[in-house]
């Protein structure tokens, strides 16, 4: 399935203006349901209704509000929010480059691939000088009526364009409890070192599949095709008492498993 633009527009770095594309990097594919009428199987609307007189209430009376106390609301107008929504704009502008890894894995939202939309020498020379700098760039853009904050960045020869979450929507290792830390025994970490070297290989999408999704699709296909399918309980593993216990149960199973294979 060939991948289509969802965006158009120009990435900014000081004086140089590089036309580009947006494409989704990922696709959404959850199995959803539609909520029916259990009598005649028709699909079941829902509509706004007032709680107290149980009446309907129609779009044109419908307003937003943001609730500063309990049954207290600031009302916005559609005028209010116009006003609030930020200024369109076709530019992704970057204001810095950062060291790759100084941000977190919590910051980082929903990958974009970057494509050229003209100019590809400049496009592909730019990819490859990211790439080398070992750095990523800051991204700041306005889409759809929603600005963004994300990360630019350079891989398999392209651009990519991450969207990152808001500083107050990331949530820290220091803001965890701070509980005293056991320390590992010698034999604890000698173990744990030959477990993580015991299970080094390459990493392969095709063993990263949406197990519980097939497991959905093939249960439906049975049921419409008039079967009466029975999904089986997934069974429970048995928890060692310890950590050095753990480790030494699963080396011995990896082991097991390559002299058998």
């Amino acid at each position: 399935m060939a991948a289509r633009a969802i965006w158009k527009g120009r990435l900014v770095i000081g004086s140089v203006h590089l036309p580009v594309k947006l494409y989704s990097a990922v696709s959404d594919r959850t199995v959803r349901f539609h909520i029916l009428d259990d009598r005649s199987l028709m699909r079941v609307k829902q509509h706004m209704v007032n709680p107290d007189t149980g009446e309907e209430v129609p779009s044109g009376e419908i307003r937003k509000g943001y609730e500063i106390e309990p049954g207290k609301y600031v009302v916005l107008t559609g005028e209010d929010l116009e006003s609030l929504t930020p200024a369109s704009s076709r530019d992704i502008e970057i204001n810095e480059f950062i060291p790759n890894q100084q941000l977190g894995q919590q910051w980082y939202d929903r990958p974009y691939y970057l494509g050229p939309d003209g100019n590809a020498e400049a496009y592909f020379a730019l990819a490859e000088a990211l790439n080398r700098s070992g750095r990523e760039g800051i991204a700041h853009w306005v889409m759809r009526k929603r600005p963004y904050v994300g990360a630019l960045r350079s891989q398999d020869g392209y651009l990519w364009l991450v969207t990152l979450h808001n500083a107050e929507e990331v949530i820290t290792a220091r803001d965890l409890p701070q509980p005293s830390r056991p320390h590992a025994t010698q034999a604890e970490l000698k173990l744990a070192k030959q477990l993580v070297e015991a299970v080094q290989g390459e990493f392969n999408p095709a063993d990263y599949k949406d197990e519980y999704r097939a497991r959905v699709l093939e249960f439906l296909d049975q049921k419409a095709k008039g079967h009466k399918p029975r999904l089986r309980a997934l069974k429970s593993k048995h928890t060692p008492a310890s950590l050095e216990d753990a480790l030494a149960r699963s080396i011995a199973a990896l082991k097991k498993e390559k002299r058998t294979a």
